[in-house]
């Protein structure tokens, strides 16, 4: 299949959307497909480059001032419309709805292309302080769903990572076919693993104490504050090691200050995937105290890898994490409770051990070459269902021509002539504002 997908974040940019993007387009590119990427650049060029049997298109953009790191392209109608024609996809994935995303959807429909839109957003994920705040986040919050419902409700089809993500839609009136599909993980890469001494001495980290992994992107909504409350609480002598890199690391390091715990947290910035894995199999707990998750690539990375997790009881998480089972579940905010879970794990090496095994169990339907069969299978059968749609319309509209009032004509026209007669332009049908969507005329069941 000819695969184009969308998305206003993507490597180098670090975060589980980039992540996701990056990994779908690879595998189904190893998996022999031809794959196209539409996705900010870094600069005032476009760029197109192949990027691991990915063809890569990169438009101009620049830095949005309340997001550190994301890109905002200078609105490329006219560039991109040419690159749908030119490569001619089957699919269009869409894993952003706000500027190539939704330039990608307003185009597909004048070049009849069928739209599957992932969400990965919330309301918290663009700004916690607006959602936070007493008289504008109700406001802000409403907002921001009516436009991302109305955007997916123009999509012919719509998946969430997690059932949670999904029903959020749903409360907020999506009416587009729609299923949860897991942003899925390698369970061939991650896997359990003995202590790395070599790596946490490359790190300065302690090889003589319990080791409490985070890895995120250290922004407000993930709420590492809370963590670094609980450090400060916890009776246990562990050392807690934060990955990754964000606009409030300097206000977290002067609250490692403030509370006295240098010697027991280490910001270990931008790490390499191969030394992330040395520290999962170092780990004895994962840690994530975030309120913004719709799933957590983090998270399921430390559950293949056999990692009890303590986690906020906030959207997501539940999914992965079962309290008691594979971790524990604390308030969000409650950085006391965190504090005691932590210790409990810690303490106890046979519910550290059972909590693994249970970890391990979870993680098996996440499994990525699962999630990429149901892709495959999602992909191929609206590609055809919309072709199959569209040409059902024309064949209607072109017996409805020559029916009623023009059947007597139709039967005294020459066979000569009929067979240079022209159907109706199909051109001038999907530019008809009142023509009703593909995804609410057809019968493509949601499961």
């Amino acid at each position: 299949m000819r695969i184009m997908i969308v998305t206003d974040q993507y490597p180098p940019m670090v975060g589980g959307v980039p992540t996701v993007t990056r990994n779908l387009a690879t595998d189904f590119a190893n998996r022999g497909h031809h794959v196209q990427v539409v996705a900010p650049s870094y600069g005032s060029r476009d760029i197109r480059r192949l990027e691991h049997k990915v063809r890569v298109y990169r438009f101009s953009s620049f830095e949005w001032p309340i997001y550190e790191g994301l890109r905002i392209p200078f609105l490329p109608f006219g560039p991109m419309r040419n690159l749908i024609k030119k490569t001619d996809p089957d699919i269009i994935h869409i894993h952003s709805p706000i500027v190539l995303g939704n330039i990608a959807q307003i185009l597909a429909g004048g070049l009849r292309k069928p739209v599957i839109a992932t969400n990965h957003y919330l309301p918290i994920n663009m700004s916690r302080s607006l959602t936070a705040d007493p008289l504008l986040g109700k406001y802000f919050s409403t907002v921001s769903y009516s436009y991302l419902v109305y955007f997916c409700n123009n999509c012919e089809y719509v998946t969430a990572p997690t059932k949670t993500a999904l029903d959020l839609l749903y409360a907020h009136g999506l009416r587009a076919p729609a299923r949860a599909i897991s942003n899925g993980i390698d369970l061939e890469k991650f896997t359990p693993g003995k202590r790395d001494a070599e790596t946490l001495k490359r790190y300065n980290l302690p090889i003589d104490r319990p080791l409490v992994l985070h890895v995120n992107r250290l922004s407000e909504e993930k709420r590492l504050n809370v963590l670094l409350d609980a450090v400060s609480k916890m009776k246990v002598k562990a050392h807690i090691a934060l990955a990754g890199e964000g606009p409030e690391k300097e206000e977290l390091q002067n609250q490692v200050k403030r509370l006295n715990i240098e010697d027991r947290v280490s910001f270990l910035g931008f790490v390499r995937d191969s030394d992330l894995l040395a520290l999962r199999h170092s780990a004895e707990v994962f840690a994530i105290p975030s309120e913004a998750e719709l799933q957590s690539i983090a998270t399921m990375e430390a559950l293949a890898c056999g990692l009890p997790v303590v986690a906020a009881d906030a959207y997501a998480l539940p999914e992965l994490v079962h309290h008691g089972k594979n971790g524990f579940l604390f308030q969000p905010g409650n950085s006391d409770e965190m504090a005691g879970q932590i210790d409990t794990i810690l303490s106890d090496d046979s519910l550290r051990e059972q909590m693994s095994l249970e970890s391990l169990e979870i993680i098996q339907k996440h499994d990525r070459l699962h999630v990429l069969d149901e892709w495959e299978e999602l992909y191929r059968r609206l590609s055809v269902e919309f072709r199959e749609a569209k040409l059902r319309r024309q064949q209607q509209r072109l017996i409805g021509k020559y029916d009623g009032p023009n059947a007597q004509r139709k039967q005294n026209m020459p066979r000569s002539r009929m067979r240079h007669m022209r159907g109706p332009s199909v051109d001038q049908y999907w530019r008809d504002p009142s023509r009703p969507t593909i995804s609410r005329n057809r019968k493509l069941s949601a499961e």
